[in-house]
């Protein structure tokens, strides 16, 4: 019996329009793939190949095309719209009470929590762009040493230091240190760290950005996967799933350097799970309401999806899909919750199959484990009859 393979990837951010409870979220109209496309005129055909326009059912790109492979919608089941509570929900663990997240700024009482825990008083804790913050406050940094703190939409507390006054050791062990602090009803999904150089007035962001994520509220596919065959990680997923079930992992920075893991693995792993976030389109560009440069990530990653499919083996899976939405042409800088796209392609894939709309991430965590031959309890319909041809 021939060993299988389950590669996933996820378009962080690529949402394929308003979730039925969007307006509960203020993102009513929020529609992140169909706005970015009508934006910038872009154009997916191997995406378009594997079925996505099928679930755009006006849009001229998916108008008497045959899907080389299986297409859904998917509703979002947890609370939230963030990156952890999206790649938790898909791999099974659905949060029933959102991650808190810090929308007016962070409370007093943790940052004096923050700053007692660390010796030393802290600059910002406000609401905002990590390229602005620091921009406005790095002056100030640079001649007090003080650390920078500040949140977004996200269940997130960021910390950003210059490395010529808080060299990268001691910026993680201020992260490992809110971490710590950061339980109970201060539970935020992730403390992150961010590492940044240059002169006054143009500093730039540095890829040794660090992750320390809450473990996982339940058990997932990577636990019960990784009992039974190695798990690869590739992007942030280590720090998303606080390196438990993970096997193997390259952190590799930016959508290139992860496309090269994705290939790197597929040439060599022989079975499991290859699990691979793309964060540029949500970090980079979504937060940035950069349609233009969403555009141009998108057409990339399309472009490169031919030399992924070329490795695909007889026994494997490919699936593309995404965690929430950050419509850049949409209101603010914060995510959008949004429905997204589930792509299946393989030689054990029915061409055509699906077409419609599930509900729960957690779909894909049960067929993935059911294909794989482990077994699980994860909720969502079980549909491997209806992709799968055995």
């Amino acid at each position: 019996m021939s060993k299988k393979r389950v590669i996933l990837i996820v378009l962080d951010s690529v949402g394929i329009g308003a979730a039925p409870d969007a307006a509960d979220y203020g993102d009513a109209g929020a529609d992140t793939l169909r706005h970015t496309l009508g934006a910038t005129g872009i154009r997916l055909p191997n995406l378009a190949r594997l079925g996505l326009f099928q679930l755009y059912p006006d849009w001229p790109e998916g108008q008497g095309t045959a899907p080389k492979g299986a297409c859904f919608r998917l509703h979002p089941a947890a609370k939230g719209k963030d990156t952890t509570t999206g790649h938790w929900e898909m791999a099974g663990c659905v949060l029933q009470r959102p991650l808190p997240v810090f929308s007016r700024g962070i409370p007093e009482e943790v940052l004096e929590a923050f700053s007692q825990a660390i010796g030393t008083p802290v600059l910002g804790g406000e609401n905002a762009s990590g390229t602005e913050i620091i921009a406005r406050r790095g002056e100030e940094h640079l001649r007090t040493g003080y650390p920078i703190v500040y949140t977004s939409a996200d269940s997130v507390f960021q910390i950003a230091a210059h490395i010529d006054v808080c060299p990268l050791e001691k910026l993680y062990s201020l992260c490992e240190q809110a971490r710590a602090l950061l339980q109970g009803d201060w539970a935020v999904g992730r403390v992150i760290a961010r590492p940044f150089a240059g002169e006054l007035g143009s500093f730039q962001r540095l890829p040794q950005r660090r992750d320390y994520s809450l473990p996982p509220r339940g058990t997932t596919m990577l636990d019960v996967i990784s009992q039974a065959m190695p798990v690869y990680a590739v992007g942030k997923i280590e720090d998303i799933f606080a390196h438990r079930g993970i096997t193997f992992s390259q952190h590799s920075a930016g959508n290139p350097a992860c496309i090269e893991a994705a290939l790197e693995y597929l040439r060599g792993a022989e079975e499991g799970l290859i699990f691979v976030n793309l964060v540029d389109f949500d970090s980079k560009f979504g937060h940035r309401r950069d349609a233009a440069g969403y555009g141009e990530a998108l057409a990339y990653f399309d472009a490169r999806l031919p030399e992924l499919e070329a490795l695909l083996k007889p026994g494997d899976v490919l699936m593309v899909t995404a965690d929430h939405g950050c419509d850049p042409t949409y209101q603010g800088t914060d995510h959008t919750r949004e429905d997204v796209p589930w792509l299946v392609e393989g030689a054990a894939v029915r061409p055509g199959a699906g077409g419609e709309t599930l509900s729960g991430f957690s779909v894909i965590a049960r067929t993935i484990c059911g294909y794989l031959g482990v077994e699980n309890g994860f909720p969502g319909e079980d549909i491997s009859k209806k992709i799968f041809c055995q």
